[in-house]
């Protein structure tokens, strides 16, 4: 530098010693440009053509070069009447390199040599470089990182360019040896290190990485600690200094904190000062503190905010209220006064949206519970936030006040959104553990053209359905806030792909539903809907659904059962019940559903619900509460008349940090009514697996299915069979006739049939035992302890917890040979504990759960490790 000013001051004056005398600019040329246009330099000089120079402007010229920063030399000299500008360009930067960082991103570091002027295309200037590494330096040297050292290379370059390296050897964090506490004597030292994220190194370190030093992770234990000993009374309470010592080999740290603890002081007096334009009947309430007990600095902060969010709700937006402490030393007591600066009250002048892109501005403006003209109320104003923050049209929504020039008593309140992806047109794939592989193709727009309204249109197949939809809301159908919506869908499924008895369905239906808002957190709901279902329960369908004894294989050789006498003596059968032409008979036992009310149906249904949404967020919660309760009925009219009752509710309770208890219910009864006995078994309630009782395979807890009693007729008598499997014969050479049997002349058959009962056998060969058939009644609930996940940074979306979930199904009308089937009994629920993962990447939802049952029992089908995940593209 000095060096410079003295090449300054010489140039300067050989330069004033060639003006002599004052003359006029007839011209100025500029020598030795390079990157720099003669513009420029034109801008940034004091004169011009036609102007007198002398040895001052000449001087003043030279430095207003010089400031530019883009010059190393200046020289000014004269040909006649023309001033000769000589310049020498400093270098620019062409490239800037970066090795050997990890704890400090390349972005991070090029961004901050550009704040401070180096970057790529600038003019170099080294002592900016040589401050920037200093800067790092010091950054590193906060991190704990002592021994961290940084070198730089400026390469020249063709074209008067360099290229600016930067080494760094970033070094090891300084490990915490020790932490000491001088001049405690209330609490113990391990009770207030325990207080502090930084810990001296133990042998889970490697993992949580707490004995790492940071300057900014002191700062803020001291923080902490400070608080803890004003939140119990002692007010005189100080840190008198902290003490950071360093290893002779910059690898390990010494922390020394010397406090003066002061005497516990109580609180003889609370109240209120200043101006309260609320009546102090509603103030007071909002007092925390009480006399009588230990001052807490904590109580008066929080009390300030919510005697500020008081006024906030009556319109004095900027309204201050501050703790006023009166300390008497001798009694040790404080006298709390809270004193109110109202400031004047303001009404919103605008209410202004920016970033909205798509969505037009009457999406947004119907959601606002603050108006213009109206007093300016902090909690409607946070309150309309919250509720763009609901519609999922944006990633985020900030609001500023910003008060009205010229006025003091008017704000503009202005939301700035950031609009996301609303829809969604695409394939996706996924799989899940009950369903197996899905795949689908979906079109849905939840912002249709920016207008709010949803239209989606849905193509979904995994291994036990198919579904078809098309949905349609608009969520004010009317200006107050009431919905309508209606769904066309066509639905297929083959339930015994998820264990649940052999059968499958046909449904289509269509539905209109509205909703109305009845307070910001509750909603209304009424959907009516129809629909026709076909029911198809082949060879293995169960007791409940379809009556047995029957034949199970359409062969050459069924008898025709209407040929047969009713008691069937002759066959050694008990009650042969004749069906005409039947190709099944009954032996004594009762019919199933399908029997009694066929396979086809067409039904009327009509459904209210009843919700309140109360969490912090829309995925993954920690604070609130949920629930929701519905009743679906029949309605006269239908071919089958029964109705459903639901209600499902989750809550959310923070008890220390970030560990949150969660607790959640699903309950829920149905029944037949009228002509209806029971509620339809397609219609049941199931229980296990995700979302339900973990540790128990999907769907397979409570009753199960009757195994159908099957027969088949053999045309061949074989001794050796019939010794396993016959019982019962008939002659194709006998006719009734007038209530005897005869023979028959014209008898066409094999001779001589054999019915055969062996159920066993057709299971063998089908896989079809007791399976799980659900029932009218469930009762499900559960626990989870949730908690960070360690090395998340965004924990919005993981979710990690230790869990103990219960629940069965229950059944009112339960058949008699049917298995662990039984009316309510609380007795039979079951329980499982575990450890579970939900993570949302971008990808999709991965979930996964370890869970032990408790009281299995030999019938229950148990499975330890289940997992969801999904995939979009």
């Amino acid at each position: 530098m000095k060096r410079h000013l003295l090449l300054f001051s010489l140039l300067l004056g050989i330069a004033c010693g060639a003006f002599g005398e004052t003359f006029t600019i007839t011209d100025i040329r500029v020598e030795g440009l390079q990157r720099i246009s003669a513009g420029s330099v034109f801008n940034d000089i004091p004169v011009k053509v036609n102007d007198k120079v002398d040895d001052s402007v000449v001087a003043e010229t030279t430095r207003a070069l010089f400031r530019t920063g883009n010059f190393d030399d200046v020289q000014i000299g004269r040909d006649g009447g023309v001033l000769v500008i000589t310049v020498v360009e400093r270098p620019s930067i062409s490239e800037i390199n970066i090795e050997g960082n990890k704890a400090i991103e390349t972005d991070a570091l090029l961004d901050g040599l550009k704040k401070s002027g180096l970057a790529v295309g600038n003019v170099f200037q080294r002592a900016t470089l040589e401050q920037m590494r200093i800067e790092l330096q010091r950054q590193y040297v906060s991190q704990g990182r002592y021994d961290a050292t940084i070198e730089t290379e400026v390469a020249e370059q063709a074209r008067n360019r360099v290229a600016v390296n930067i080494d760094i050897s970033e070094g090891n964090v300084a490990a915490i040896k020790h932490i000491n506490i001088v001049g405690n004597t209330v609490f113990e030292d391990d009770d207030l290190i325990e207080l502090f994220k930084l810990k001296s190194s133990g042998w889970l370190s490697w993992i949580t990485s707490d004995d790492k030093y940071s300057r900014e992770t002191l700062k803020g234990d001291l923080e902490t600690l400070s608080s803890y000993y004003l939140d119990r009374g002692y007010i005189r309470f100080n840190i008198d200094s902290s003490q950071v010592a360093i290893t002779p080999d910059r690898t390990g740290v010494y922390i020394t904190v010397n406090v003066t603890e002061g005497q516990k002081y109580t609180l003889n007096t609370v109240g209120l000062s200043g101006d309260i334009i609320v009546p102090e009947a509603e103030m007071k309430p909002l007092l925390l503190p009480k006399e009588g007990e230990d001052f807490s600095q904590k109580q008066v902060t929080d009390t300030e905010e919510l005697l500020t969010q008081r006024l906030g709700v009556e319109g004095y937006t900027f309204a201050k209220v501050t703790g006023m402490p009166e300390i008497d030393d001798e009694k040790k007591t404080v006298g709390l006064k809270f004193f109110v600066d109202p400031g004047k009250r303001t009404y919103v002048h605008r209410i202004e949206f920016r970033g909205n892109t798509k969505s037009v501005d009457e999406v947004l403006r119907r959601e606002m519970r603050q108006m213009e003209s109206a007093p300016a109320s902090s909690a409607l104003i946070e309150q309309s936030r919250v509720r763009l923050e609901r519609l999922g049209f944006f990633k985020e929504v900030k609001t500023e006040n910003k008060a009205v020039p010229g006025t003091d008593d008017l704000i503009d309140v202005n939301y700035t959104v950031e609009e996301q992806s609303s829809g969604s047109i695409g394939a996706s794939v996924g799989y899940a553990q009950d369903a197996g592989l899905i795949l689908g193709a979906n079109l849905q727009q939840n912002n249709f053209l920016g207008t709010g309204k949803q239209v989606g249109v849905g193509l979904n197949t995994s291994k036990y359905q198919d579904l078809y939809s098309f949905n349609y809301v608009d969520p004010y159908y009317t200006e107050d806030g009431i919905s309508r919506g209606f769904t066309v869908f066509y639905r297929s499924t083959d339930l015994k792909e998820i264990n649940i008895a052999s059968y499958t369905t046909d449904t289509i239906g269509a539905s209109v539903a509205f909703g109305y808002p009845i307070s910001e957190t509750q909603r209304l709901g009424l959907t009516f809907g129809i629909n026709q279902t076909d029911i198809s329960a082949g060879v293995g369908a169960v007791q409940e659904i379809k009556g047995s004894p029957r034949p199970w294989e359409d062969a050459i050789g069924y008898v025709n059962f209407a040929d047969l006498p009713k008691d069937g003596s002759y066959l050694g059968l008990d009650d042969i019940q004749a069906d005409t032409p039947s190709r099944y008979f009954h032996n004594g036992a009762a019919n199933g559903f399908l029997d009694l009310y066929g396979d086809s149906y067409f039904n009327y249904l009509v459904t209210g619900t009843w919700s309140q949404f109360a969490l912090n967020r829309g995925q993954l919660a920690t604070r609130g509460y949920s629930q929701n309760l519905s009743l679906q009925v029949a309605t006269p009219g239908s071919d089958l008349k029964y109705f459903k009752l639901n209600y499902n509710g989750q809550v959310f309770i923070p008890i220390w940090r970030d560990f949150t208890v969660r607790l959640r219910t699903d309950l829920g009864y149905g029944d037949g009514f009228g002509n209806t006995s029971e509620l339809p078994f397609y219609e049941h309630f199931y229980s296990g697996g995700f979302r339900s009782v973990r540790g128990f395979k999907a769907n397979t807890l409570g009753p199960r299915s009757t195994v159908a009693d099957l027969y088949q007729t053999q045309s061949v008598l074989n001794d050796n069979l019939d010794k396993y499997l016959g019982r019962a014969y008939i002659t194709c050479a006998h006719e009734r006739v007038k209530g005897e049997w005869v023979p028959k002349s014209d008898c066409k058959g094999p001779g001589m049939q054999k019915i055969v009962s062996n159920p066993a056998y057709y299971n063998s060969r089908n896989n079809n035992g007791n399976d799980p058939f659900g029932g009218n009644i469930l009762v499900e609930g559960g626990a989870e302890l949730l908690f960070p996940m360690p090395f998340i940074k965004d924990q919005r979306s993981v979710r990690t917890g230790f869990f103990l979930d219960f629940g069965n199904v229950f059944d009112t009308n339960c058949n008699a040979e049917q298995v662990l089937c039984s009316d309510i009994d609380f007795g039979e629920l079951r329980y499982s504990v575990g450890f579970g993962v939900t993570w949302i990447t971008g990808f999709g939802p991965i979930t996964f759960s370890l869970a032990k049952p408790i009281n299995d029992e030999a019938a229950d089908r148990t499975e330890v490790f289940q997992f969801s995940l999904g995939q979009g593209f």
